[in-house]
């Protein structure tokens, strides 16, 4: 976990319908996705596939995307500057992401891009039998004012098909607001690798978790930021998120945890 003691919290309350996108079945994976690391011409995205618009995908987690969920949460943890602190490893992963269903613990949108001409192909989703809500891999198309280097697209293939490359993710699980007597959503990572940064990314990413909530009929979506962070302070303040800057984070973790607890 990160110290975030300094940090502003950010809430967005929700208040009316998201704007309609269209979506493809989700997607579930039939094998383990494992990294390999090979050449830089293997790893690196062509500039001139690139050059024509891409296919932006969002999709739900499962067990076999630990290893790229991992990756993600690492490099994360580098662009923060903590990652002494990051010790998460794709065990503790495996054995705490998908205790629950989605949207009823911690759940994980994955954002993958592919230069293909038309949809990839997906496997349609197997009837919910848990409770669980139903949801629909999110595609945009989208048109990229600049060219992209990413020299870690053979390390981030996907699992589920390999003409997309994994770009960044969102964790996510539910709270409670007394005052509003609604459920909410808290996000505890939003990321996107630095070759996709600055391409609306981020913004599609945010704004499906805010689609979810607001069709589950929930309250609001919360998480913190960086104090240091202006860019992103800019960003989430753009699209209508309202910092809290009064407010602070207080965490028992470790020895302190287990001493409050004892």
């Amino acid at each position: 976990e990160r110290e975030r003691e300094s940090n502003p919290c950010v809430c967005v309350a929700l208040a009316g319908a998201a704007s309609a996108i269209a979506v493809l079945p989700h997607l579930h994976a039939s094998s383990r996705c494992t990294q390999k690391m090979g050449s830089a011409e293997e790893n690196t995205l062509a500039m001139d596939e690139l050059k024509q618009p891409l296919r932006v995908y969002v999709r739900l987690a499962s067990p076999a995307d630990v290893p790229h969920i991992l990756a993600l949460i690492r490099l994360l943890a580098q662009f923060e500057r903590l990652s002494e602190m990051c010790v998460a490893s794709e065990s503790k992963l495996e054995s705490s992401l998908f205790k629950f269903a989605p949207f009823q613990g911690p759940t994980v949108f994955l954002l993958e891009v592919s230069t293909a001409a038309s949809p990839t192909t997906v496997l349609e989703a197997p009837v919910a039998t848990d409770g669980s809500v139903d949801f629909e891999e999110v595609v945009h198309r989208v048109r990229l004012d600049s060219t992209v280097e990413d020299s870690q697209a053979g390390a981030f293939t996907s699992c589920h098909d390999p003409a997309r490359i994994v770009a960044g993710f969102v964790l996510f699980f539910p709270n409670y607001s007394t005052f509003l007597s609604q459920p909410g959503f808290y996000i505890e990572d939003l990321f996107v690798r630095e070759s996709y940064r600055g391409r609306g990314f981020g913004t599609i990413l945010l704004k499906t978790v805010a689609q979810m909530a607001v069709k589950l009929d929930y309250g609001r979506v919360e998480w913190s930021v960086l104090d240091w962070n202006e860019n992103a302070i800019k960003f989430y303040e753009g699209i209508g998120a309202k910092v809290l800057p009064e407010w602070r984070i207080c965490r028992l973790t470790g020895e302190t945890l287990k001493a409050c607890g004892s």
